[in-house]
């Protein structure tokens, strides 16, 4: 797939070393195809890591992807240079008209704070009413997923009595929703928390469909109102040495921090980390891109799609959303 991105952000350099499809806009323009409008909210600090992460993960379906990275004006970041921000990124403000057919919202490093004191939480609960009028399908990544189920919902999250950290392996819970289409029964995912909203609670929420759990990790992967609401409560898009870096940053601090289980070979860190989640990510992005933007999206965003009509068709099965038999 093309990702069409400004020639000179950092992270395009880096994918077409990766043999990635990275699209300037000069090709796109002259493509006559509406290529498919993502947003991306990023709440983490580290964003260039994230932007990176992200489009490698968007990467892998013939269409050709227009991203928009968005950030919240009312946090100043310190992690990310002022210049990069200004050149690769707009703030909500700029893009409220607008209409995407897809959206991602990030996780943030705010999990040990209420919700309601995160300095940026009245824009964001302003951007989650704002999608459900203006975005086709949204993701929601750790955090942002936390907060997505309490704003939406209600569903409180919990301290964990230690971090969530590492590879855990999950299964798949509802293999006919095209959401989970190719993934194997049983696959590993990176988890990176200090907090979780309960299994109990989620199964109690009549609006949610959980796709994957863990038995130690908790949710993983749950979806509401058809697909339009997406929640993934861990970070399928990290790269391979992400949790080795939150490790020994951690460790650098003298932060509790124990070894990412499942991670290191013979659970040495000085060894390189396998890569054993990638495939599964991939394919959460491409069936994401596939069945619930790109198969129901309109071709004129300027009018709001008709949602409705959405969930009825996929409740009743479209051509190209059909059930999966595995």
């Amino acid at each position: 797939m093309p990702i069409k991105v400004q020639g000179d952000l950092p992270a395009a350099e880096i994918l077409e070393r990766e043999n990635i499809f990275v699209m300037n806009e000069y090709r796109a323009m002259h493509q006559d195809i509406r290529p498919i409008k993502i947003a991306i909210l990023n709440l983490m600090p580290l964003k260039e890591d994230t932007e990176l992460q992200l489009l490698r993960s968007l990467s892998n379906t013939p269409l050709q992807v227009d991203v928009t990275f968005v950030k919240v004006k009312s946090h100043e970041t310190r992690n990310t240079s002022i210049s990069h921000l200004n050149k690769f990124y707009v703030n909500f403000d700029d893009i409220r008209g607008d209409y995407f057919d897809g959206m991602i919202i990030t996780g943030a490093p705010v999990e040990m704070m209420e919700f309601e004191e995160v300095d940026y939480w009245e824009e964001l609960t302003g951007i989650m009413d704002w999608v459900e009028s203006h975005v086709t399908s949204t993701i929601y990544l750790c955090w942002g997923a936390q907060a997505a189920l309490y704003h939406y919902y209600g569903l409180k999250k919990k301290l964990l009595d230690k971090k969530m950290f590492g590879l855990f392996w999950h299964k798949v819970s509802n293999r006919k929703v095209p959401l989970v289409r190719g993934f194997d029964d049983r696959f590993l995912a990176p988890h990176s928390r200090h907090t979780e909203v309960p299994m109990e609670e989620i199964r109690k929420c009549g609006a949610l469909t959980v796709l994957a759990e863990s038995e130690e990790a908790g949710l993983f992967l749950a979806m509401a109102e058809g697909g339009r609401k997406i929640f993934v409560m861990g970070h399928p898009e990290y790269d391979r040495v992400t949790l080795d870096g939150e490790y020994k940053r951690d460790l650098r601090k003298n932060l509790p921090i124990e070894k990412p289980v499942n991670y290191y070979p013979e659970d040495d860190p000085n060894v390189r980390p396998y890569l054993m989640w990638r495939a599964h990510a991939n394919n959460l992005y491409t069936n994401w891109l596939n069945y619930y933007v790109y198969q129901v999206t309109p071709y004129d965003l300027q009018g709001t799609p008709d949602f409705s009509k959405i969930q009825m068709d996929r409740e009743m099965g479209t051509p190209g959303i059909e059930p999966d038999t595995q």
